[in-house]
Protein backbone atom coordinates (compact mmCIF):
# COMPACT_ATOMS: atom_id res chain seq x y z
CA UNK A 1 0.00 0.00 0.00
CA UNK A 2 0.74 3.85 -0.83
CA UNK A 3 1.42 5.69 2.83
CA UNK A 4 3.48 8.83 3.62
CA UNK A 5 5.47 9.05 6.56
CA UNK A 6 7.44 11.63 8.59
CA UNK A 7 11.37 10.49 7.65
CA UNK A 8 12.30 13.69 9.71
CA UNK A 9 10.73 15.14 12.21
CA UNK A 10 11.86 19.55 11.90
CA UNK A 11 9.64 20.72 8.86
CA UNK A 12 6.67 19.73 6.67
CA UNK A 13 9.38 18.69 4.69
CA UNK A 14 10.09 15.63 6.05
CA UNK A 15 6.92 13.93 4.62
CA UNK A 16 7.81 11.68 2.24
CA UNK A 17 5.81 8.83 0.21
CA UNK A 18 6.46 5.09 0.48
CA UNK A 19 5.37 1.55 0.12
CA UNK A 20 4.61 -0.59 2.64
CA UNK A 21 2.94 -3.81 2.78
CA UNK A 22 -0.66 -3.76 3.71
CA UNK A 23 -1.21 -4.20 7.29
CA UNK A 24 -3.31 -7.24 8.71
CA UNK A 25 -6.37 -7.53 11.52
CA UNK A 26 -5.09 -9.23 14.60
CA UNK A 27 -7.62 -10.19 17.72
CA UNK A 28 -10.27 -7.48 18.33
CA UNK A 29 -9.10 -4.90 15.20
CA UNK A 30 -10.65 -3.88 12.07
CA UNK A 31 -8.95 -3.41 8.78
CA UNK A 32 -10.19 -0.15 7.62
CA UNK A 33 -9.40 1.13 3.44
CA UNK A 34 -9.25 4.87 4.16
CA UNK A 35 -10.53 7.15 1.28
CA UNK A 36 -10.41 10.87 3.37
CA UNK A 37 -8.48 12.44 5.43
CA UNK A 38 -8.49 15.94 6.90
CA UNK A 39 -5.53 18.41 8.49
CA UNK A 40 -5.44 19.84 12.01
CA UNK A 41 -3.20 22.36 13.22
CA UNK A 42 -1.50 19.60 15.52
CA UNK A 43 -0.07 17.99 12.26
CA UNK A 44 1.50 20.75 11.61
CA UNK A 45 3.33 20.85 15.19
CA UNK A 46 4.01 17.20 15.13
CA UNK A 47 5.79 17.69 11.61
CA UNK A 48 7.74 20.53 13.20
CA UNK A 49 8.78 18.61 16.03
CA UNK A 50 6.31 21.18 18.27
CA UNK A 51 3.69 18.97 19.46
CA UNK A 52 3.45 18.61 23.15
CA UNK A 53 4.14 14.88 22.82
CA UNK A 54 7.13 13.53 20.89
CA UNK A 55 5.82 11.74 17.47
CA UNK A 56 7.59 8.75 16.80
CA UNK A 57 10.25 8.43 14.06
CA UNK A 58 8.91 7.38 10.34
CA UNK A 59 5.13 7.88 11.53
CA UNK A 60 2.16 7.98 9.38
CA UNK A 61 0.81 11.10 10.53
CA UNK A 62 -2.98 12.56 10.70
CA UNK A 63 -5.78 11.61 13.19
CA UNK A 64 -8.33 12.28 11.14
CA UNK A 65 -9.87 9.38 8.68
CA UNK A 66 -12.96 7.61 6.95
CA UNK A 67 -12.80 4.74 5.11
CA UNK A 68 -14.61 1.48 4.82
CA UNK A 69 -14.19 -1.57 6.74
CA UNK A 70 -13.01 -4.54 4.44
CA UNK A 71 -11.90 -7.04 7.28
CA UNK A 72 -12.47 -8.08 10.69
CA UNK A 73 -9.70 -9.60 13.33
CA UNK A 74 -10.86 -12.43 15.74
CA UNK A 75 -13.63 -11.60 18.23
CA UNK A 76 -15.21 -8.47 16.66
CA UNK A 77 -18.56 -7.90 17.06
CA UNK A 78 -20.38 -4.94 16.61
CA UNK A 79 -19.00 -4.36 12.74
CA UNK A 80 -19.39 -6.13 9.68
CA UNK A 81 -17.21 -5.39 5.96
CA UNK A 82 -18.35 -2.23 3.84
CA UNK A 83 -19.75 -0.25 7.30
CA UNK A 84 -18.46 3.07 6.86
CA UNK A 85 -16.30 4.52 9.81
CA UNK A 86 -14.18 6.63 11.16
CA UNK A 87 -11.71 6.42 13.95
CA UNK A 88 -11.76 8.80 17.14
CA UNK A 89 -8.61 11.19 17.74
CA UNK A 90 -7.79 8.96 21.32
CA UNK A 91 -7.98 5.55 20.36
CA UNK A 92 -8.76 4.43 24.23
CA UNK A 93 -11.03 6.85 25.52
CA UNK A 94 -13.96 5.77 25.45
CA UNK A 95 -15.63 7.79 28.16
CA UNK A 96 -15.50 9.73 31.12
CA UNK A 97 -11.97 11.42 32.09
CA UNK A 98 -9.08 11.52 30.23
CA UNK A 99 -5.88 10.06 31.65
CA UNK A 100 -2.59 10.46 30.12
CA UNK A 101 -2.27 7.01 29.25
CA UNK A 102 -4.95 7.36 27.10
CA UNK A 103 -3.67 10.86 25.82
CA UNK A 104 -0.42 9.42 24.67
CA UNK A 105 -1.92 7.25 22.01
CA UNK A 106 -3.06 8.95 19.22
CA UNK A 107 -3.40 8.26 15.51
CA UNK A 108 -0.39 10.16 13.28
CA UNK A 109 1.68 10.84 16.41
CA UNK A 110 2.45 7.82 19.05
CA UNK A 111 1.17 4.91 15.96
CA UNK A 112 0.28 5.08 12.64
CA UNK A 113 -2.00 7.41 11.52
CA UNK A 114 -4.57 8.46 8.55
CA UNK A 115 -2.28 9.38 5.25
CA UNK A 116 -2.21 5.72 3.88
CA UNK A 117 -4.46 3.39 1.78
CA UNK A 118 -5.16 1.55 4.63
CA UNK A 119 -4.89 1.34 8.52
CA UNK A 120 -5.43 -1.39 11.16
CA UNK A 121 -7.43 -0.04 14.59
CA UNK A 122 -9.08 -1.81 17.46
CA UNK A 123 -12.91 -1.74 17.03
CA UNK A 124 -13.45 0.14 19.83
CA UNK A 125 -11.52 3.24 18.49
CA UNK A 126 -13.95 3.41 15.73
CA UNK A 127 -17.41 5.24 15.12
CA UNK A 128 -19.55 4.67 12.26
CA UNK A 129 -20.13 7.91 10.00
CA UNK A 130 -23.79 9.77 9.50
CA UNK A 131 -25.16 8.07 6.50
CA UNK A 132 -25.64 11.43 4.73
CA UNK A 133 -21.64 12.37 5.07
CA UNK A 134 -19.83 11.83 2.31
CA UNK A 135 -16.21 10.25 3.38
CA UNK A 136 -14.61 13.78 2.80
CA UNK A 137 -17.00 15.12 4.68
CA UNK A 138 -16.97 12.37 7.54
CA UNK A 139 -13.03 13.06 7.71
CA UNK A 140 -13.68 15.87 9.53
CA UNK A 141 -15.28 15.07 12.60
CA UNK A 142 -12.78 13.25 14.74
CA UNK A 143 -10.86 15.77 15.68
CA UNK A 144 -12.33 19.52 14.77
CA UNK A 145 -16.17 18.11 14.99
CA UNK A 146 -15.42 16.30 18.40
CA UNK A 147 -13.52 19.67 19.99
CA UNK A 148 -16.18 21.59 19.11
CA UNK A 149 -19.13 19.62 20.53
CA UNK A 150 -16.97 19.21 23.82
CA UNK A 151 -16.31 23.01 23.87
CA UNK A 152 -19.96 23.64 23.55
CA UNK A 153 -21.50 20.42 25.33
CA UNK A 154 -18.85 19.11 27.48
CA UNK A 155 -18.96 21.86 30.89
CA UNK A 156 -21.83 23.88 31.45
CA UNK A 157 -25.08 23.22 29.79
CA UNK A 158 -25.93 25.32 27.15
CA UNK A 159 -29.35 26.52 27.30
CA UNK A 160 -31.88 28.18 24.71
CA UNK A 161 -31.04 31.89 24.38
CA UNK A 162 -27.33 31.40 25.95
CA UNK A 163 -24.64 33.70 23.92
CA UNK A 164 -21.65 31.70 22.40
CA UNK A 165 -18.71 33.71 20.96
CA UNK A 166 -16.63 32.35 18.25
CA UNK A 167 -13.14 33.06 17.00
CA UNK A 168 -12.15 32.36 13.41
CA UNK A 169 -13.37 30.68 10.54
CA UNK A 170 -11.21 27.02 11.22
CA UNK A 171 -12.62 23.61 11.51
CA UNK A 172 -14.03 23.90 15.13
CA UNK A 173 -14.80 27.53 14.51
CA UNK A 174 -17.47 26.68 12.19
CA UNK A 175 -18.35 23.61 13.73
CA UNK A 176 -19.19 25.31 16.73
CA UNK A 177 -21.30 27.89 15.52
CA UNK A 178 -23.18 25.38 13.76
CA UNK A 179 -23.43 23.50 16.54
CA UNK A 180 -24.16 26.09 18.88
CA UNK A 181 -27.43 27.16 16.47
CA UNK A 182 -28.66 23.69 16.58
CA UNK A 183 -29.04 24.12 20.23
CA UNK A 184 -31.24 27.67 20.29
CA UNK A 185 -27.99 29.55 21.39
CA UNK A 186 -27.41 32.83 19.69
CA UNK A 187 -23.47 33.29 17.89
CA UNK A 188 -21.32 35.93 17.97
CA UNK A 189 -18.44 35.46 15.38
CA UNK A 190 -15.38 37.12 15.10
CA UNK A 191 -13.64 37.24 11.88
CA UNK A 192 -11.13 39.19 9.85
CA UNK A 193 -12.70 39.86 6.22
CA UNK A 194 -16.14 40.51 4.46
CA UNK A 195 -15.70 37.35 2.52
CA UNK A 196 -15.15 34.92 5.70
CA UNK A 197 -18.20 37.26 7.22
CA UNK A 198 -20.64 36.07 4.90
CA UNK A 199 -19.71 32.23 5.54
CA UNK A 200 -20.32 32.69 9.29
CA UNK A 201 -23.82 34.67 8.27
CA UNK A 202 -24.98 31.61 5.85
CA UNK A 203 -23.82 28.69 9.02
CA UNK A 204 -26.00 30.69 11.26
CA UNK A 205 -24.15 33.48 13.45
CA UNK A 206 -26.20 35.86 14.26
CA UNK A 207 -23.74 38.81 14.21
CA UNK A 208 -20.12 38.75 13.15
CA UNK A 209 -17.54 41.41 14.38
CA UNK A 210 -14.62 42.00 12.13
CA UNK A 211 -11.69 42.72 14.16
CA UNK A 212 -9.82 44.56 11.88
CA UNK A 213 -12.58 47.26 11.92
CA UNK A 214 -13.09 46.78 15.57
CA UNK A 215 -9.42 46.63 17.56
CA UNK A 216 -11.27 46.73 20.60
CA UNK A 217 -13.19 43.74 19.39
CA UNK A 218 -14.55 43.00 23.18
CA UNK A 219 -16.35 46.17 23.66
CA UNK A 220 -18.10 45.67 20.34
CA UNK A 221 -19.44 41.85 21.68
CA UNK A 222 -20.27 43.75 25.01
CA UNK A 223 -22.40 46.51 22.95
CA UNK A 224 -23.72 43.44 20.74
CA UNK A 225 -25.18 41.76 23.84
CA UNK A 226 -26.37 45.52 25.42
CA UNK A 227 -23.36 45.15 27.53
CA UNK A 228 -23.91 42.09 29.24
CA UNK A 229 -21.16 39.49 27.78
CA UNK A 230 -21.56 36.53 26.34
CA UNK A 231 -22.21 32.80 28.02
CA UNK A 232 -19.96 30.82 26.55
CA UNK A 233 -16.46 31.33 24.67
CA UNK A 234 -15.02 28.93 22.39
CA UNK A 235 -11.54 29.96 22.51
CA UNK A 236 -9.66 28.36 19.16
CA UNK A 237 -7.85 32.14 19.39
CA UNK A 238 -5.59 31.04 22.68
CA UNK A 239 -3.26 33.34 24.21
CA UNK A 240 -3.33 35.65 21.99
CA UNK A 241 -7.11 36.41 22.01
CA UNK A 242 -7.91 34.98 25.77
CA UNK A 243 -7.56 38.54 27.45
CA UNK A 244 -10.00 40.13 24.65
CA UNK A 245 -12.73 36.63 25.34
CA UNK A 246 -12.70 37.10 28.68
CA UNK A 247 -13.40 40.91 28.59
CA UNK A 248 -16.16 39.99 26.32
CA UNK A 249 -17.29 37.64 28.66
CA UNK A 250 -20.47 37.57 31.17
CA UNK A 251 -20.46 36.94 35.06
CA UNK A 252 -20.34 33.13 35.24
CA UNK A 253 -19.80 32.54 31.55
CA UNK A 254 -17.59 29.40 30.96
CA UNK A 255 -14.72 29.61 28.38
CA UNK A 256 -13.49 26.41 26.50
CA UNK A 257 -9.89 26.39 25.85
CA UNK A 258 -9.27 24.82 22.86
CA UNK A 259 -5.66 25.95 21.93
CA UNK A 260 -3.12 27.09 24.39
CA UNK A 261 -0.84 28.58 21.76
CA UNK A 262 0.70 32.38 20.95
CA UNK A 263 2.83 35.05 22.67
CA UNK A 264 0.61 36.91 24.42
CA UNK A 265 0.47 36.76 28.12
CA UNK A 266 -2.14 37.39 30.71
CA UNK A 267 -2.45 39.68 33.67
CA UNK A 268 -4.22 39.24 36.74
CA UNK A 269 -6.66 42.11 35.68
CA UNK A 270 -8.09 39.96 33.05
CA UNK A 271 -9.40 37.80 35.86
CA UNK A 272 -11.42 40.05 37.72
CA UNK A 273 -14.75 38.52 36.26
CA UNK A 274 -16.62 35.02 37.35
CA UNK A 275 -15.22 33.28 34.65
CA UNK A 276 -14.73 29.74 34.32
CA UNK A 277 -11.75 27.87 31.85
CA UNK A 278 -12.05 24.74 30.90
CA UNK A 279 -9.17 23.25 28.72
CA UNK A 280 -10.59 20.99 26.20
CA UNK A 281 -8.82 17.97 24.45
CA UNK A 282 -11.12 16.58 21.59
CA UNK A 283 -13.16 14.38 23.24
CA UNK A 284 -14.09 10.62 24.08
CA UNK A 285 -15.50 8.47 21.55
CA UNK A 286 -18.68 8.83 23.68
CA UNK A 287 -18.79 12.58 22.50
CA UNK A 288 -18.22 11.47 19.15
CA UNK A 289 -21.01 8.93 18.78
CA UNK A 290 -23.88 12.02 20.48
CA UNK A 291 -22.06 14.37 18.39
CA UNK A 292 -22.97 12.04 14.99
CA UNK A 293 -26.28 11.64 16.62
CA UNK A 294 -27.07 15.20 16.57
CA UNK A 295 -25.43 15.53 13.13
CA UNK A 296 -27.49 12.75 11.65
CA UNK A 297 -31.08 14.35 13.26
CA UNK A 298 -30.34 17.63 11.64
CA UNK A 299 -28.46 16.62 8.40
CA UNK A 300 -25.64 19.01 9.01
CA UNK A 301 -22.73 19.72 7.22
CA UNK A 302 -19.24 20.19 7.52
CA UNK A 303 -17.50 23.38 5.79
CA UNK A 304 -14.43 22.25 3.41
CA UNK A 305 -12.20 24.67 2.43
CA UNK A 306 -10.57 22.02 -0.42
CA UNK A 307 -9.96 18.92 -1.32
CA UNK A 308 -6.37 17.57 -2.52
CA UNK A 309 -5.76 14.07 -3.99
CA UNK A 310 -3.48 11.19 -2.42
CA UNK A 311 -0.47 12.43 -4.66
CA UNK A 312 -0.28 16.13 -3.58
CA UNK A 313 -0.62 15.79 -0.02
CA UNK A 314 2.38 18.01 0.36
CA UNK A 315 0.57 20.31 -1.36
CA UNK A 316 -2.60 19.96 1.03
CA UNK A 317 0.29 20.60 4.36
CA UNK A 318 1.22 24.03 2.53
CA UNK A 319 -1.93 25.21 1.62
CA UNK A 320 -3.26 24.32 5.03
CA UNK A 321 0.34 25.91 6.87
CA UNK A 322 -0.74 29.05 4.93
CA UNK A 323 -3.92 29.78 7.12
CA UNK A 324 -5.87 31.01 4.13
CA UNK A 325 -8.23 28.04 4.70
CA UNK A 326 -12.14 28.59 5.52
CA UNK A 327 -13.22 25.37 7.26
CA UNK A 328 -11.41 21.83 6.26
CA UNK A 329 -8.60 20.79 4.46
CA UNK A 330 -9.30 17.11 3.37
CA UNK A 331 -6.69 14.42 1.17
CA UNK A 332 -8.73 12.25 -0.25
CA UNK A 333 -8.36 9.33 -2.65
CA UNK A 334 -9.37 11.40 -6.28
Amino acid sequence: MQVYQLDRLSSTDGLVRHDRATPQAGPGQVLVRLHARSLNYRDILIAQQRYPIPARAGVVPLSDGAGEIVALGGGVTGLAPGDRVAATYFPRWQDGKLNMAMGVDQFGCTRDGMLAEFVVAEAAALVRLPEHLSFEEGCTLPCAGVTAWNAIFGGRALTPGDVVLTIGTGGVALFAVQFAKLFGARVVALTSSSEKEAILRRLGADEVVDRKRHVDWAAEVRRLTQGRGVDHVVETGAIDTLPHSLAASAVNAELALVAALGQGSLDAGALRGLVTIRRVFVGSRASFEAMGRAISQHQLRPVIDRVFPFADAPQAYAHFDAKRHVGKVVIANT
